[in-house]
């Protein structure tokens, strides 16, 4: 297969357990790899675990653990989110790993020999939380942009990459290919913000705490977390500085898709890429700016105790529920609300009306009038050619949505099915036929619509996967590719659908 596709997500810092802000990004991520891989793409999906740093060495030594200990902890807690939410990735990667950890070593030795890498002292304001140096401008407030808590001054030797002197390469790099940073918003933002006032050289190892990978010629010193974070998308698939890559490397790199979070796309997009030119190694084709998922129009956060966990939410209103809710209800590029009270009226409203009352009805009435045999007459009026083109028109719309990373217009558009579904009932009143005793039609009604639902449940696995699965079992089919839904009329004529089950629950928002 020649098809390959590469999709990352930045990899979670082990300082706590994440919240469901934080897990919006794997989802959203999973729902394009299971896509891809529908497409008929080998996709490569990788997530993980960012694991060293001052903030985690001094978690530890609060909890009375070592480092190690720590984040084996909190990397296990996060690998069970995922799971929980029923992502689909390859590899889930730690950057305590001994490999990772050599290459890295690596990398930064060929910086330092090519002289991108020098000696020197940092002076700034320190905020601890996000292990950043600031500059008075920076400030907001007298504190951290990025926190808002204080910030103490620090002098340290240092080591320092030199991006100053790339500044212009990666100005023009990024004009020169639109669609290198998306949304537009984001790259604008970066050109004019970051790049055009002039990039600072950036300090790329620490002296004040021990828990990092170490420079093999300077042991005084650990690699900063930018150079070891940023390489993990490259390091697990087996890239190597002397030019012996893996094969793995060799087929799936560049990466297709970096999905990030935008507090963090300022990383992503100046230092990883004046990196990987360093190194000699191509680019990725798209780096993603994501929104934030709010609480309440509020940022997420441990202090002011507004958070949510993905794991509660599951067990409370089942995985999909929780899926569909961020995948659909979280817009392109401004920031997603999240609350009970909304949480409850998608679920009702998309799930529950739309979705679970068409499968329930359909497999109903194919019970009721026809002891559950579903059958091909292929007799449609234009009533029927006009839906089953509606239908048809779908699969090509919601690709080009997806190509587009416009995932919440994706999972519409195939509500959007449903909803039609729903109408098509209306319009052509089965229990009417029935009456009348005009089989004829009302096959040829429920045919095409069992023969519509099997085609928005294979659009739909990507995003609600058990859901899908569930709406297959109901109305028996194994017909799930992506192939199948070209045309019209996959479903085997003279089937017989099994017992409708309750897809989602209305959910009394008392």
């Amino acid at each position: 297969m020649d098809k390959k596709f590469y999709i990352s997500t930045a990899i979670a810092y082990t300082s706590s357990k994440p919240h469901i802000g934080n897990t919006y990004e794997i989802v959203l991520a999973d729902a394009i790899a299971r896509y891809k891989r529908l497409q008929g793409y080998d996709v490569y999906f990788q997530t993980g675990t960012d694991e060293h740093g001052e903030k985690i060495e001094l978690k530890a030594k609060e909890a009375g653990v070592s480092p190690q200990e720590y984040v084996d902890k909190v990397a296990g807690q996060i690998k069970d989110i995922w799971d929980v939410m029923n992502t689909s990735y390859n590899k889930f990667v730690r950057t305590t790993d001994k490999n990772h950890e050599r290459v890295v070593q690596d990398i930064f030795k060929k910086l330092y020999d090519q002289e991108d890498i020098y000696k020197g002292e940092y002076k700034g304001l320190y905020c601890t939380p996000c292990e950043s140096f600031w500059t008075e401008s920076q400030l907001v407030d007298g504190k951290c942009p990025d926190c808002g808590r204080e910030v103490k001054e620090a002098t340290e030797e240092a080591y320092f990459l030199r991006i100053s002197k790339y500044s212009k390469w990666l100005e023009d790099y990024i004009e020169s290919h639109p669609g290198f940073i998306e949304p537009e918003a984001r790259k604008n933002e970066i050109i004019n913000n970051f790049i055009k006032p002039g990039l600072q050289d950036l300090c790329v190892s620490r002296t004040s705490f021990k828990w990092g990978i170490p420079v093999t010629f300077d042991d005084k010193h650990v690699i900063y977390v930018w150079i070891d974070a940023l390489s993990n998308y490259i390091t697990f698939l087996g890239y190597e500085v002397n030019g012996e890559s893996s094969a793995d490397f060799n087929k799936y790199w560049p990466c297709d898709v970096h999905l990030i979070g935008k507090d963090i796309l300022r990383f992503h997009v100046i230092y990883w890429p004046i990196m990987l030119h360093l190194l000699g190694v191509e680019l990725p084709h798209k780096i993603f700016g994501h929104p934030w998922l709010l609480f309440g129009n509020d940022k997420m956060s441990k202090s002011k105790g507004n958070i949510e966990y993905a794991d509660d939410l599951v067990n409370e209103y089942g995985v999909d529920a929780i899926r569909f809710y961020m995948l659909h209800d979280m817009p392109f590029s401004s920031d997603g609300n999240y609350t009970r009270e909304l949480l409850i009226e998608s679920i009702n409203s998309n799930l529950a009306n739309v979705l679970g009352n068409l499968v329930n009805r359909t497999i109903g009435m194919a019970n009721k009038y026809f002891d559950g045999i579903v059958t091909n007459t292929k007799k449609n009026n234009e009533l029927d050619k006009e839906f089953i083109d509606y239908i048809l028109s779908k699969k090509s719309i919601v690709d080009e949505k997806i190509d587009n990373l416009r995932i919440a217009d994706a999972l519409e558009e195939v509500i959007d099915l449903f909803r039609r579904c729903n109408k098509y009932i209306d319009e052509t009143t089965p229990w009417v036929l029935a009456k009348e005793d005009n089989k004829d039609r009302l096959n040829t009604v429920l045919y095409n619509l069992i023969e519509s639902i099997r085609i928005g449940a294979v659009l739909l696995q990507s995003f609600i996967p058990d859901t899908s699965a569930s709406i297959f079992k109901q109305i028996n089919t194994d017909l799930t590719t992506f192939d199948s839904i070209n045309e019209f009329g996959g479903y085997k004529s003279g089937t017989k659908v099994n017992g409708p089950k309750v897809l989602f629950q209305r959910i009394d928002s008392e």
